[in-house]
């Protein structure tokens, strides 16, 4: 098992347009900042329809982080200030998968969510991890998949997979990320999760 406190208290950190910030875990924030955690939830997926929009079911994601020992994140913090936060679902000890990467509308394109995936990725290479998945929805038309049938020819389909204005597949992708895979319909018709995977 990885010391994720000893990992995380050597600090990784970031500058980017007068920004830095380093990471600490989860569960060495503040109740405030648990409250911040949960409110980051909300705000940086305002968009993504299938995504926590009230208070109470954003505290109980964050409070699945402390309550499942398969479960753990990370937090980034800019001056005692929350601003991000990844997490982790270890389902095997060789694939772990990302969710959520939250990070607040205003450190946004400031390199904290590459400062998240790498101390996730440096934590799950630690503990022997080799795979890092993760799903990303298209439920607001993020890409050329959205609203249409996938069926039957779904891989031919997921070929042509573009985006249309900003999807965070994107971003995973200039991480390292390769789309491995669709889930058609997953949040209901026409509204699809991209599965992407990195060997770590």
């Amino acid at each position: 098992m990885v010391d994720q406190a000893a990992e995380f208290r050597r600090e990784a950190s970031m500058e980017s347009r007068g920004t830095a910030a380093r990471t600490v875990p989860l569960d060495a924030l503040s109740d405030q900042q648990r409250d911040e955690a949960a409110a980051i939830l909300m705000s940086a997926l305002a968009h993504v329809p299938s995504a926590w929009h009230d208070v109470t079911s954003a505290k109980a994601e964050v409070a699945a982080f402390f309550d499942n020992p398969e479960r753990f994140a990370i937090a980034a913090v800019d001056q005692g200030r929350l601003v991000g936060w990844i997490g982790a679902i270890r389902h095997s000890a060789h694939a772990w998968e990302l969710h959520p990467l939250v990070v607040h509308p205003s450190h946004q394109r400031r390199r904290c969510g590459t400062l998240l995936v790498k101390a996730l990725e440096a934590t799950a290479r630690q503990a022997g991890a080799c795979t890092i998945w993760l799903g990303t929805d298209d439920d607001f038309g993020g890409t050329n998949l959205f609203g249409t049938d996938l069926y039957p020819h779904v891989l031919e389909r997921l070929l042509r997979l573009e985006p249309v204005g900003t999807h965070p597949y994107t971003f995973f992708r200039r991480m390292g990320f390769s789309v491995v895979g669709v889930l058609p319909d997953a949040d209901g018709i026409g509204r699809h999760d991209i599965l992407m995977a990195k060997r770590i």
